[in-house]
């Protein structure tokens, strides 16, 4: 394998690490396609899938892995380190007003960036398709220089307000800034617009954290580092999970208004070796749920509530990176446990909940930018 990036290569040293246990998988695994740095995969109402690319490509595939085209009408993307194209996700009343939301890397002045969500009608066609009435809905600010740490999930609420988890840009600071929106999770309505109920809308609610005017109103929670996973359970609540320093992964229930503490405690050190206060040194900070060390390097998450697997439903399920593995992990109000740890030889970048509950699974770039589109469904009994 050649080694593309440093990011890779920390990734490879991390492997070395990630010594837990993993279960015998109690499923099949086909493989159905390969992409070009793969990222995100959304399922239309047809069954058909969308699917990233990094480099700025969003295409159109059938579940026999056979590409159908290219959506064209997209953001300009710009393409490095960790980022370029992101994530993407359909409206929730998808089947009447066909909009589809895409996350990406948007270049600024000189050699600034930042994340940035964009909306579009998806127009279907015999060689692909198009999104038309592109519009920006929201920007990461400040944009800064680097390319690493965006973030940059979506996800809609059962009440239709949309989630965007916005990274620190490997910046520290600015995940305590409440003038800005980096190392946040953000909640808008679908048009960009914020909510009137969100927590800091009208600066009088004041937690510790809060001591300045100019604080972004579409703050939902602060303190994150680099929020790469994030999914409703399904009671509604919202979980964030994202990769922390050298050491302390952390699986957070996100609250309203809440501080989960980074730079300023983790479970984590820096990678220098300087010691950073632990959670429990600050009770003003929010916990995590979960935390890992040896790390997994989550970089998706998803709540199961299919049929094909009914022992699982109500399951969060993480993709790890450098433990090349999927991590199954339990609930319990607002308590979770790691229950399996899956194995599968490759760093995975994606895995969504597919029609008829089979788990679809998008391999990282582990094969110099190749990535391949996995089918999970149970283990058929051996005769």
């Amino acid at each position: 394998m050649m080694v593309k990036s440093s990011f890779s290569l920390l990734l490879l040293l991390l492997t070395v690490t990630a010594t837990q246990a993993q279960t015998a998988a109690p499923f099949d695994i086909s493989e159905v396609s390969e992409f070009d740095e793969p990222w995100a995969m959304a399922f239309l109402p047809n069954g058909r899938m969308l699917v990233t690319e990094k480099k700025g490509r969003l295409q159109v595939v059938n579940q026999e892995g056979k590409s159908l085209g290219t959506i064209r009408g997209l953001p300009n993307v710009d393409y490095l380190g960790h980022g370029g194209l992101g994530d993407v996700v359909l409206h929730p009343n998808f089947e009447k007003n066909k909009l589809v939301y895409l996350s990406y890397v948007e270049g600024g002045a000189g050699k600034t960036r930042g994340a940035a969500v964009a909306r579009g009608t998806l127009e279907l066609s015999n060689r692909g398709g198009t999104l038309s009435n592109l519009e920006i809905i929201w920007r990461q600010y400040p944009k800064m220089v680097g390319y690493g740490h965006y973030g940059y999930r979506i996800v809609f609420d059962d009440e239709g307000y949309l989630f965007i988890s916005s990274g620190d840009r490997q910046k520290f600071t600015p995940s305590q800034d409440m003038q800005s929106n980096v190392g946040k999770i953000v909640r808008l309505n679908d048009d960009g617009s914020i909510p009137d109920d969100n927590p800091f809308v009208d600066h009088i609610e004041k937690d510790a954290f809060v001591d300045d005017e100019g604080v972004y109103p579409e703050i939902w929670s602060v303190g994150h580092r680099n929020p790469l996973g994030m999914s409703l359970d399904l009671d509604g609540q919202l979980w964030v999970i994202e990769m922390g320093p050298a050491g302390g992964d952390e699986l957070n229930l996100v609250n309203r208004g809440a501080n989960y503490g980074y730079p300023s405690v983790s479970n984590g050190k820096h990678y220098d070796g300087r010691d950073i206060p632990n959670h429990d040194t600050n009770p003003d900070f929010k916990k995590p749920a979960l935390w890992w060390t040896p790390v997994i390097s989550p970089a998706h998450l998803m709540a199961y509530n299919g049929d094909a697997f009914p022992e699982w439903r109500g399951n969060l399920f993480a993709a790890g990176l450098s433990s090349r593995a999927i991590i199954r992990i339990e609930l319990d109000g607002e308590s979770a446990k790691e229950a399996d740890r899956f194995a599968m030889d490759a760093p995975i970048r994606s895995v969504v909940q597919g029609p008829k509950g089979a788990l679809w699974v998008l391999e990282d770039e582990s094969r110099e930018g190749e990535g391949r589109l996995f089918k999970l469904t149970p283990k058929k009994d051996s005769e």
